[in-house]
């Protein structure tokens, strides 16, 4: 594994949420592409995306400050989940399996932020 974040487990489990939020929006009816569809999974994407950019190269400020934008996108993504719960279009095993991850997400990227300071 040539780059640093290939090793955290945490990038590994924001990956994971990232296809059961695509996999999730593919059954969003038509109306919702580039409402929540859209939103969501550029939220999902986000978290990988800034833990994977943050890692490499940067000091542990710099990481950090990605890793808070991380954190925040996989907020975001919490956010989508109760607004489409409440659109009847996540159900509630849909709903609690994506909060779970989120969740473990979240505990993960605040456990990485503490070592670094």
């Amino acid at each position: 594994m040539p780059f640093k974040f290939e090793k955290l487990i945490v990038w590994q489990k924001a990956l994971d949420l990232s296809e059961e939020v695509d996999k999730l929006t593919k059954t969003f009816p038509k109306e919702e592409l580039y409402i929540l569809t859209s939103q969501i999974k550029r939220a999902a994407d986000s978290v990988s995306l800034n833990i994977a950019e943050g890692s490499t190269g940067q000091t542990n400020p710099e990481f950090n400050r990605f890793l808070s934008y991380a954190l925040r996108s996989n907020i975001e993504v919490v956010g989508c989940i109760f607004i489409g719960k409440r659109r009847n279009i996540v159900t509630e095993i849909d709903f609690n399996k994506i909060y779970k991850m989120c969740e473990e997400i979240l505990v993960m990227i605040n456990g990485l932020k503490k070592s670094l300071n």
